[in-house]
């Protein structure tokens, strides 16, 4: 072999040496990221079974019995409404049918100047001529200084008249002016028709005994 071919074939085995160990550090430094490949791909995998593993909790969560009980407490729509309880006491079916009677009762007395309170203390005048007001405020339930306006209203109004009681020098009687009896005839009789109009389904006798079992109950 010429010197000249020595010489490039001790180029080529000094490249190889000096290649070897660059290619070993490459290699080496490659190691690392196929390995961290390897995690990140074994960690997705991970998550994702857990993820999934998640979902379907929740799904069962959300279809379960303690999903239904919240449903039927949060979100349940009611269709009709159940008063039933309400319904056994005597307070609210006695409240329900005042409402229903005194919004006809307004309506009807309104043409006679008469208010359900006004109407009341005019029809105890109207048959009881002479009544004294501490007597109307213990029977109707009224304060005095309430009683002493109406009086006032219905004197201006020439429906009643005071006069001095025939057994107490003190106190006055009560009585109704011709006026005021023609007021209430003709009032009473229009009562009596709302109250028929407004419970139809009631005959004569089960009014009687509707009104009977009521009083039974404050008188």
């Amino acid at each position: 072999m010429s010197e000249r071919g020595a010489s490039r074939s001790r180029s080529a085995a000094g490249a190889q040496d000096a290649a070897s160990p660059a290619a070993k550090r490459a290699r080496r430094a490659q190691a690392p990221r196929a390995s961290n490949s390897a995690i990140t791909s074994n960690s997705a995998i991970t998550s994702s079974k857990a993820s999934t593993r998640q979902r379907t909790a929740i799904s069962a969560d959300r279809s379960g019995p303690r999903a239904k009980a919240r449903s039927r407490e949060a979100g349940a729509a009611v269709d009709q409404v159940d008063t039933g309880y309400l319904q056994t006491l005597l307070g609210y079916n006695a409240r329900r049918t005042a409402l229903l009677i005194i919004e006809t009762f307004l309506q009807r007395m309104a043409p006679y100047g008469l208010r359900p309170v006004e109407f009341s203390v005019m029809s105890v005048i109207h048959h009881n001529p002479g009544v004294t007001s501490r007597q109307l405020c213990a029977v109707l339930n009224l304060l005095p200084p309430n009683l002493v306006g109406l009086v006032q209203a219905f004197e201006a109004r020439g429906l009643i008249e005071r006069r001095p009681h025939p057994h107490d020098g003190r106190a006055f009687g009560l009585h109704p002016t011709p006026e005021g009896v023609a007021l209430m005839q003709a009032a009473e009789r229009t009562a009596t028709e709302l109250e028929i109009d407004r419970s139809p389904r009631l005959s004569p006798a089960e009014r009687r005994q509707l009104l009977a079992l009521l009083q039974k109950v404050y008188l």
